[in-house]
């Protein structure tokens, strides 16, 4: 198992792959765990999460907790391919529960009720490659196999 998780090649495939969802997620959980980049903060989005969207609280706080940890995990290329596939299941929760209702696109002109899936499914894909391709040059998981 260790070696079906830590197990990576010294290519530059996974460095760019890993930092490029670590760098796109981590100010997306920065916003929702401090209110950093203009977002709302732990306690107003787990309001939103638990009041308006009516997920449950430890789903709320995984979301979050995803978010910051997961980015973080992916810079440093520890333990990259559970990182991954946790943004992965996020994303389709995140598709599943809000943006699916609104197409694919994103609401660049501000005509749509909400934002597309377009973004998500980016992410999804990246972090999908992450998953096959593992850590990468650079990454601790290299170290630990």
């Amino acid at each position: 198992m260790k070696e079906l998780i830590l197990q990576t090649s010294n290519d530059w495939l996974g460095l760019i792959l890993r930092l490029t969802a670590g760098c796109i997620m981590l100010p997306h959980g920065l916003q929702k765990a401090f209110g950093f980049f203009g977002g709302f903060g732990f306690k107003a989005t787990m309001a939103y999460f638990t009041d308006s969207m009516q997920l449950p609280w430890l789903i709320a706080f995984l979301v979050i907790l995803i978010e910051v940890i997961a980015p973080l995990g992916l810079i440093v290329g520890v333990l990259s391919r559970v990182w991954a596939l946790s943004i992965v299941v996020v994303m389709v929760g995140a598709i599943a529960t809000t943006n699916a209702r609104h197409g694919l696109f994103m609401n660049w002109f501000g005509t749509q009720d909400g934002e597309g899936y377009e973004y998500h499914l980016l992410m999804i894909g990246i972090c999908l490659s992450v998953v096959i391709a593992g850590s990468g040059k650079l990454s601790i998981d290299r170290l630990l196999q």
